[in-house]
Parts: structure tokens; C-alpha cells; sequence
């Protein structure tokens, strides 16, 4: 078993998935840091492979809120405290990335898309020692966060797909109406931009 592991996310929002993810690399290691990407508005760059995961309505929760939203999952699959902990995670700076995490742990990832590759190759021209936990078509990935905001947005059923601390937090919080208002504001901009393009068509 390794000392020091390291997994990555946005986490917006805590999923299953994401569980089995995370659970699966503490059960590699004896410290797990949760790295949360996208941790600000000033840690938070495009990328050709990333262009959706920079949307303010694929980033709806703030910093604090995941933390408290992991911490709450963690507690509920019975992980101790003591076993892990949550930190800033800036990939798209990766320049600042090491001052945030440590070097000599190793870093699990799981890849199902051409951002997960990306990230692969940050973590390995910084010199850091990736483990691949599992290799994953799109079509297999399963549940995806912006399946859960889509689903809470259209209030279709949803608590089925997150840990039940996720759900309760996120509700008993609001957090599940600014998912809402943020898609429909993200609908409404997007019905704009046709509607510009359709004009300047004519």
C-alpha cells in the first residue's frame, strides 16, 4: 500500500462515480488528498479538451461547497477523517499545481476522454507518478455530473445517482435551484446566439 495518494475532480456535482473513483484509490493508499480542479475563477483556463468544464453552469458549486459536499460523502462511506483531506487542485494552471499538492505521492486517474489524457500528460511533464486505475469508452463511463445537473435542472429524479449526504446537502442547502437558474441561463444565452446568427444569416 502506498503512503501518499492523490485523485482529481471538479466534482460538480459528487456523484457515485465519482465515489467508486475515489474509493478505489484509498483503498491504494494510507492518505488520500482530494484534489477539487477548477478551485476559482482564477484557476480556471480553457482548453481545447476542456471547453464545457470552464462554463459557469458546469461550475455551479463553489470551492467551499464541495468541500463540505466530499466531506459529507466521505463520512458516509465511513472513511476517517484522519485518512484523507481536500485541496485546491488548479490543472488548468498547472505552473501553481505543486504548490498545492505533494510531489512524491501518486496520483490515480481513471481515462474515459481526451481531457482525462490531458491531464495525464500535466501530471507526467511535472514529474509526478501517475497510476492508471482503469481505461473507460465514454459509453461506459456511466453517470457524469453534467448527467446529474441536467437531471436536477429538468427536475427529473436524480437522488438515486449521488451519495445520499450529497443530496441532502445540496437541497437542504438551495444549491440544487442555483443548478437551476445557472442552466437556464446558459439555455437562454445560447437561444440568443441563434437567434444573432440567424440575423446576421439573413
Amino acid at each position: 500500500m502506498e503512503k501518499t495518494g492523490v485523485v482529481n475532480g471538479r466534482f460538480q456535482v459528487l456523484h457515485l462515480k465519482h465515489m467508486e473513483y475515489i474509493l478505489a484509490a484509498k483503498m491504494r493508499c494510507r492518505k488520500l488528498y482530494i484534489g477539487l480542479t477548477n478551485p476559482d475563477s482564477l484557476h480556471t483556463r480553457e482548453s481545447v479538451n476542456d471547453e464545457n468544464r470552464s462554463a459557469r453552469s458546469a461550475n455551479p458549486l463553489t470551492y467551499f461547497e464541495r468541500y463540505q459536499m466530499i466531506r459529507g460523502a466521505m463520512k458516509e462511506f465511513h472513511v476517517p477523517e484522519s485518512e484523507y483531506d481536500i485541496l485546491p487542485f488548479p490543472i488548468n494552471c498547472p505552473e501553481y499545481l505543486l504548490q498545492y499538492v505533494p510531489k512524491d505521492a501518486v496520483y490515480y486517474m481513471g481515462l474515459c476522454d481526451e481531457w482525462d489524457e490531458e491531464k495525464y500528460k500535466i501530471l507526467r511533464s511535472l514529474g509526478l507518478k501517475v497510476e492508471i486505475l482503469w481505461r473507460k469508452t465514454l459509453e461506459e463511463k456511466g453517470v457524469t455530473a453534467s448527467w446529474v445537473r441536467g437531471c436536477i435542472a429538468a427536475d427529473q429524479e436524480w437522488a438515486h445517482l449521488v451519495p445520499k449526504s450529497v443530496y441532502a446537502y445540496l437541497t437542504e442547502n438551495h444549491l440544487d435551484e442555483r443548478i437551476k437558474r445557472l442552466e437556464q441561463m446558459r439555455l437562454d444565452e445560447k437561444d440568443a446566439s441563434l437567434v444573432w446568427s440567424e440575423k446576421k444569416e439573413e
